[in-house]
């Protein structure tokens, strides 16, 4: 009796149509832009409206608080609680995930979710109360920690959904990939970098991606005031919607 070349119970993965494999990283690839561009604009929108408070970058606020302890100035409180406001975000979202059980994909969309309603809540809290009037006053606090707590859903999605995928948040990386392999796509000699075309294409995405944000939303503030906030959750919802 002849042996079958291939058992019958071994699962063979499913080819695509075109006869390639399909791309398991389409996740990966398609959804950095697009937070990239949500981060872009919550940065602006909270230094804007909320007191000179970085709402992703919170190196930013170390630097400001430090240098304000140094040279004197008003420090917003929402500056040093957004340290520690960060951290216990990123370990709720730990949490969560933990419970889920999810995995890849299916964890992706839960905190996408919960970022939208996060940035849902910054808007009502800031059309309700207004913040930007009085940036460092109660309800801007509130507010900012609302928007430092979906930032860091964000970071945390990276990391636990997506460890692939670059930064889409803290564009030093992002600049830095971008030069080197500029750098490596023009030289004549071995480059220094495999994959240097693909990491040139994904690190422009996020750097367009990230400025245009930055500018839509410094102009939506300009505009529309607290109602600026809109955008960031439109864009969270979109999102949700396309993952």
């Amino acid at each position: 009796m002849p042996m079958s070349t291939i058992d019958s119970r071994v699962t063979l993965p499913r080819p695509s149509t075109s006869g390639r494999p399909l791309a398991p990283s389409q996740l990966e690839m398609r959804l950095p832009t697009l937070l990239s561009v949500i981060a872009g604009t919550i940065d602006p929108t909270g230094f804007l409206n909320l007191g000179n408070l970085f709402t992703a970058h919170i190196t930013g606020n170390l630097v400001v608080v430090a240098a304000l302890i140094v040279r004197g100035g008003r420090i917003n409180p929402a500056q040093v609680l957004a340290i520690p406001a960060f951290i216990l975000a990123v370990a709720t979202t730990w949490f969560l995930a933990k419970v889920s059980g999810r995995r890849g994909p299916s964890l992706a969309r839960l905190l996408l979710v919960i970022q939208f309603l996060l940035l849902a809540g910054v808007l009502i809290v800031s059309v309700i109360t207004k913040p930007s009037t009085n940036p460092h006053g109660l309800m801007a606090g509130i507010a900012a920690m609302i928007a430092v707590s979906a930032m860091a859903c964000q970071f945390a999605l990276l990391r636990l959904a997506l460890p692939v995928a670059p930064s889409t948040a803290v564009m030093t990386g992002n600049l830095t990939n971008t030069v080197l392999s500029l750098l490596d796509s023009r030289s004549l000699t071995q480059p220094l970098m495999a994959g240097d075309v693909e990491r040139l294409r994904g690190s422009l995405h996020l750097l367009i991606g990230f400025f245009g944000g930055c500018v839509v939303a410094a102009v939506a503030v300009s505009l529309l005031g607290d109602w600026a906030w809109s955008l960031p959750v439109a864009l969270a919802g979109v999102a949700v919607v396309l993952r």
